[in-house]
């Protein structure tokens, strides 16, 4: 087997492409994790930390320095319980938003749906229309609206939170549901195909520091679901009126309503 020998301090050590590969693959798992986390400061120092031990215990380990290895690999073996105790749901955040951003979890998803011969229900031309002229209105009247739109992301454990409710898309009934006066506007109205699953559903806010202050809490509350799943949200901002778009934890204005036909239309034909 080739051997790259090292020299100088660590002269003594051999470095092999096993070596090399195991460096490249431990580098590349530590990328991704902290492009996923990106904004979140609770997550990332949680995941610096972790990393600084881990380096400075392969370092220690490598020297041979018994006493540092045997204490590091002690608070290694504690420290990643308590951390999984204590940061149960960032840790959980933190790997759906992995398998989202990776794109594992639309492949598994597809593969599952195929195995077991379940198809994604998709908006239909009608359904676009529909939704696209009650957004459109809901923002000339500046009336406030979180409006999520379902793909290979199951929203069951959000919708629970909210009340079930079976109706086709209809812009008269979804004016009315977001009518301020109305018991059902607040919170999060899901959307599943051409129906209207549940409403006044709770969503889980983003801790992302770097968001403009402008934006408020149902634009928080669409970038955190974004994050965690697949499913692209729709926000109407009660102060201003503007409509965002959000998808893969990015918030996009929507300048006009051509724009955000475009953008249903592309929702009803994405894969």
């Amino acid at each position: 087997m080739l051997v790259l020998e090292t020299t100088g301090l660590f002269g003594f050590l051999s470095f092999g492409w096993a070596d090399l590969l195991d460096i490249l693959m431990v580098g590349t798992i530590i990328f991704f994790l902290i492009r996923s986390i990106k904004g979140d400061t609770t997550v990332l120092n949680i995941v610096l930390v972790l990393v600084f031990v881990l380096v400075l215990q392969a370092v220690v380990s490598a020297l041979n320095m018994r006493m540092m290895t045997v204490l590091l690999n002690t608070l290694l073996d504690v420290g990643v319980l308590a951390i999984i105790i204590l940061f149960q749901p960032e840790i959980r955040h933190l790997l759906n938003r992995f398998a989202v951003q990776s794109g594992l979890a639309r492949r598994s998803g597809q593969l599952f749906n195929r195995l077991l011969g379940i198809k994604e229900e998709k908006m239909g031309s009608h359904s676009v229309e529909e939704l696209g002229e009650a957004v459109r209105a809901m923002s000339a009247e500046k009336t406030g609206a979180l409006i999520v739109l379902q793909h290979k992301s199951s929203m069951e454990e959000y919708m629970v939170t909210g009340d079930k409710f079976e109706a086709d898309i209809n812009r008269r009934l979804i004016m009315n549901i977001f009518f301020k006066n109305s018991p059902l506007h607040d919170g999060a109205m899901i959307i599943v195909g051409d129906h209207i699953a549940a409403v006044r559903c709770q969503l889980p806010m983003t801790n992302r520091t770097d968001i403009p202050a402008h934006y408020g809490m149902r634009h928080r509350a669409a970038i955190g679901l974004s994050e965690d799943t697949d499913a692209d949200i729709l926000v109407v901002s009660e102060e201003t009126g503007n409509v965002s778009f959000v998808r893969g934890g990015e918030i996009f204005t929507v300048q006009s309503m051509k724009e955000l036909r475009e953008l249903l239309s592309s929702v009803m034909n994405s894969e």
